[in-house]
């Protein structure tokens, strides 16, 4: 680590930028940016926010993406304590919010080891607000209680164990990170005797080039397949799911078909 003197105080904002669509940041997080020294920013930030930093601020990206060159969540750890210590007010731009599977709190804690304030910046996390913008709410009086917020992928490349318990409950289960293991988590769910229930696959959910797929957890693989979804994409597990227009029309044409 660099000790360079500096005349502005070391500290960190760790900012969640929502789901994609740059209208989603909040104004306290716009308010972060302008004040930035530095800015360290993910893979899926839509780069349109980064005009809120100042001309003269250091713009980093330190995304972390599947077949693509990333950085080591070590080296963004030390990459923004060295920032802090030799800029200034350092911003960790990251996608959705900083502690829903963005391991902020990783981030939170190695900044603490070296005594340098942080503060968190929520963001709208895609696990509610890319259905939300779809429509489709998490919970609904009469068709579900409470919802699951699960990884598709472990560290160790297996699906979540979670999968398996939420997949008997009556929630809806929202799945990150989980679209290569679509046909694993659909394998999961018929064994539980989930075979009609509800889908939708959201791909690059709030943005420009949005892609939504309906169906039910015995045709959503065919479907993702057919339509081309490709990652990132979130799924959604749940009979709040069958509110949406296109899976009542999808609903009719099975009928007609029959």
């Amino acid at each position: 680590m660099s000790n360079l003197k500096l005349d502005r105080e070391p500290k960190i904002t760790l900012l969640g930028a929502g789901p994609g669509d740059p209208d989603l940041l909040t104004l306290k997080g716009v308010k972060a940016l302008q004040t930035a020294d530095v800015v360290l920013y993910d893979a899926l930030i839509n780069e349109a926010l980064l005009a809120y930093a100042p001309e003269t601020a250091i713009k980093v990206y330190v995304g972390k993406r599947s077949g693509e060159h990333s950085y080591e969540q070590d080296a963004i750890n030390k990459l923004m304590v060295d920032y802090a210590l030799n800029f200034g007010h350092v911003v960790r731009l990251k996608g959705g919010d900083p502690f829903v599977f963005g391991r902020g709190y990783e981030e939170l804690d190695f900044a603490d080891s070296y005594n340098i304030p942080v503060t968190v910046i929520p963001g709208i996390s895609s696990s509610i607000g890319v259905p939300g913008l779809q429509q489709i709410p998490v919970t609904h009086r009469g068709l579900s209680e409470s919802f699951w917020v699960i990884t598709g992928t472990t560290t160790s490349g297996a699906i979540s164990a979670d999968i398996y318990q939420a997949a008997h409950s009556n929630a809806t289960v929202v799945i990150l990170m989980g679209l290569k293991k679509l046909a694993q988590i659909v394998a999961v769910f018929e064994e539980a005797g989930k075979d009609q229930l509800p889908v939708a696959v959201i791909q690059n959910g709030s943005a420009d080039d949005e892609k939504f797929v309906v169906g039910k957890v015995n045709t959503i693989v065919d479907t993702v397949k057919k339509e081309k979804i490709e990652a990132p994409a979130l799924l959604v597990f749940g009979e709040v799911v069958s509110l949406h227009p296109a899976f009542k029309t999808l609903i009719q044409s099975y009928a007609n078909i029959a």
